[in-house]
């Protein structure tokens, strides 16, 4: 395969794996710790009641984005055909990018929004890009 066409299906291929693992670990969260009274879709809602939840409400959502962000570049470092860090990396980078959105969006208490940009984007994707490397080697 043309190793253009394949560095596009990797970025591709690790969004959209991170994302769904993202999303899934959110809809978990809501489903192990619901909010009373919260529609989970309605982001206004969401906003308003962000800022004086406890540390509980805030393990999954985390946990999302490190694991969405961690499986997606270890998937785009493997099919990347070259440059593997460099693509796994980019995920983390788009993981980043919409974290960092939706921290505006949804403004959080500001330990939790420094601990996510801080700890699940960039780091992770860079232990995923390190695992594909190994995984690649053998």
């Amino acid at each position: 395969m043309n190793p253009i066409i394949r560095n596009i299906l990797a970025v591709i291929a690790g969004w959209f794996c991170g994302s769904i693992i993202n999303m899934g670990l959110i809809q978990l969260g809501h489903v192990l710790f619901p909010i009373e009274g919260l529609d989970p879709e309605n982001m206004e809602s969401l906003a308003e009641i962000m800022p004086g939840l406890d540390f509980q409400y805030f393990i999954f959502p985390f946990l999302a984005h490190a694991l969405g962000t961690l499986i997606g570049a270890f998937i785009a470092g493997i099919i990347a055909a070259n440059h593997k860090m460099k693509f796994a990396l980019a995920i983390g980078v788009l993981f980043l990018i919409g974290g960092i959105y939706m921290s505006y969006l949804i403004s959080g208490p500001i330990w939790f929004s420094i601990l996510d940009i801080a700890l699940a984007y960039i780091p992770m994707a860079w232990l995923g890009g390190k695992i594909a490397l190994g995984f690649s080697k053998k």
